[in-house]
């Protein structure tokens, strides 16, 4: 399973913890820019892209492609996720923008609503259901029917992080904008 994942991507949270470490505001935004980027583009890639090609393909077909995909995405989209949170609120708290009066604290505080969402349906649904599909997928006679009703289930959760996630491109370009 190991060869499966997609290992390279531990290289942004360690980024991160080094900036952390060292103070660097610099890395630290890099690390969140970079994961962020990351984890939007895939959220609404696999939401408004991958799910309406899925539900096109032959039983087959399908039972591949997500036989392929699941193994990447459980390490992936968790690490993009923790690592875009931690290094934000890091950089908010360093930047004291958190502070009572600083004007961008709205903007943070729905930052961190809009997270928090997308945390709950990664690590809440998304996360735990690609587990389950992938082990449904490694039994000698996989229940096709299952393994598709469980990704439909990821593709529609895929698709609202979409959504949050666009909502969110709309605050950090607030914030960036001041």
């Amino acid at each position: 399973m190991i060869r499966k994942l997609t290992w390279w991507v531990v290289l942004l949270p360690i980024v991160m913890f080094i900036a952390m470490a060292i103070h660097s505001v610099f890395w630290l935004n890099f690390a969140h820019v970079l994961a962020g980027v990351l984890w939007t583009g895939a959220d609404i890639f696999m939401g408004f892209m991958v799910g309406p090609i899925l539900r096109k393909l032959l039983p087959d077909q399908r039972k591949a492609f997500i036989n392929w995909l699941v193994p990447k995405t459980m390490i992936y989209l968790p690490v993009l996720a923790f690592t875009t949170g931690t290094a934000g609120w890091t950089m908010a708290s360093w930047l004291r923008m958190m502070v009572p009066g600083n004007p961008e604290r709205p903007w943070i505080i729905g930052a961190l609503v809009v997270i928090t969402i997308l945390a709950v349906t990664g690590f809440g649904f998304l996360l735990p259901t690609s587990i389950r599909t992938y082990l449904e997928l490694q039994k000698p006679t996989p229940s096709l029917e299952k393994v598709f009703r469980l990704n439909r289930r990821n593709n529609s959760f895929a698709g609202i992080q979409g959504l949050f996630q666009v909502i969110i491109i709309f605050i950090m370009a607030h914030l960036v904008m001041g």
